[in-house]
């Protein structure tokens, strides 16, 4: 009898399904805890906005930098053993954010809290390998809408905690619940063997390869890179908006998460209509979603309704995209999905961390109304590089 046999293939059960997202979720937020505090750090250590909005700026680039160096490691090595040493090291950069001694300081732990973090874009192409092919929309849909929930309630509840118990507190909260996290993984989560035998530069190499030779990739992460952009650009702003037309703390900014929350609920529906539809017809409704979000924002700069619809209807927007783009990329090659991955997401926030950028100095400019502006120029660069790439899209679609 033959001592070798094939690996078992790990079943994607409804219990571990919900762990994967709840873990998604929950680390995806040590990303934006910082939003909503922008104005009690810029007190603290007696700052400007704009300087202080580096803060959110470098934890977008800490990400994509772990997604690009380290993320494509989960091809080439056990992705548990890869997970659960970002995590402890993710533990202690939020603790290092809590006592920063100065800003500067708290600029590199926001930076590495970002690297580390980057443990979600290992679980959703995780939950994409082992998820059934016909369910596999459905299934990223599942955990990304916890990643949606974890990125828009971080807001509410770093809000309410900063505005009663000090910004610090809420990094030595996060770092509690890292901890916890990190069991759950450590007892749940399968071990996934990797496919790729080669060496590292090899790796990184083969990431310059799937761009050349996987349009699709190409025209979902630029898509997706616009869109977080618009997302970035109102989020990263709406605690200065509070603070100067409504008079309103991080509490409330930290609210806005609760509404914007309701785009979740589209993300599960969208995974499942992927699975379904025309994605060409679905991402030109929802790009377009994003465009009449700031028409709407660039008339309520002192109306919260206006701003409550508008957030519901931007994150609605970019979540669908996103789900149209991931269902895409990740039907290309099941063997390099991780790499995939890296592409599409080191674009996306590449993309998030310019829109934070630009949106800081719009504001200096021209407060709320720049905001806006640049948000309908970015959004409206997305739906028309979209539809300038029909065909192309069309062709990928009966290719995969």
């Amino acid at each position: 009898m033959s001592h070798s046999a094939k690996p078992v293939h790990p079943e994607l059960t409804n219990s571990l399904l919900w762990v994967m997202t709840i873990a998604t979720g929950l680390i995806v937020a040590n990303l934006y805890y910082n939003q909503p505090l922008l104005v009690l750090m810029a007190k603290s250590y007696h700052v400007s906005i704009s300087k202080i909005e580096e803060v959110a700026t470098v934890t977008q680039l800490g990400y994509a930098a772990g997604m690009l160096f380290l993320a494509p490691l989960a091809d080439m090595i056990r992705r548990k053993r890869l997970i659960m040493l970002c995590l402890s090291l993710a533990i202690v950069a939020l603790l290092g954010a809590a006592i920063a001694p100065n800003v500067n300081m708290l600029i590199l732990a926001s930076f590495l809290v970002g690297v580390f973090s980057l443990v979600p874009q290992l679980l959703v192409p995780m939950t994409a390998h082992l998820a059934k092919p016909a369910e596999r929309g459905r299934k990223i849909g599942f955990v990304m809408s916890g990643l949606l929930i974890g990125i828009l309630l971080s807001r509410t509840l770093s809000g309410i905690v900063g505005k009663y118990f000090g910004w610090e507190a809420m990094f030595y909260i996060a770092a509690g619940v890292m901890v916890v996290i990190w069991i759950m993984l450590f007892f749940m989560l399968p071990e996934v063997e990797p496919e790729y035998k080669g060496k590292y530069g090899a790796l990184m190499s083969s990431l310059i390869t799937l761009i050349r030779e996987e349009p699709a990739l190409r025209i979902a992460a630029l898509r997706g890179a616009l869109c977080f952009a618009c997302f970035m650009a109102f989020w990263t702003s709406l605690a200065a908006l509070m603070h100067d037309n409504f008079g309103k703390g991080s509490d409330i900014t930290g609210l806005f998460g609760l509404f914007g929350a309701a785009g979740a609920l589209a993300a599960g529906v969208m995974g499942r209509l992927s699975d379904r539809m025309d994605a060409y017809k679905l991402s030109t409704v929802t790009l377009f979603l994003i465009i009449v979000s700031f028409v709407i924002f660039i008339f309520s700069g002192y109306s919260f309704v206006g701003l409550i619809i508008g957030v519901i209807v931007l994150d609605m927007g970019v979540q669908a995209t996103h789900i149209s783009n991931q269902s895409l990329i990740f039907s290309l090659k099941p063997e390099a999905r991780n790499r995939i991955n890296t592409v599409y997401m080191v674009t996306y926030f590449i993309g998030g961390s310019l829109g934070t950028y630009i949106t800081s100095f719009a504001w200096d400019a021209y407060k709320w109304t720049g905001v806006c502006v640049v948000g309908i120029l970015l959004s409206t660069i997305a739906i028309v590089f979209h539809l300038l790439n029909q065909k192309t899209i069309h062709q990928i679609r009966q290719r995969v």
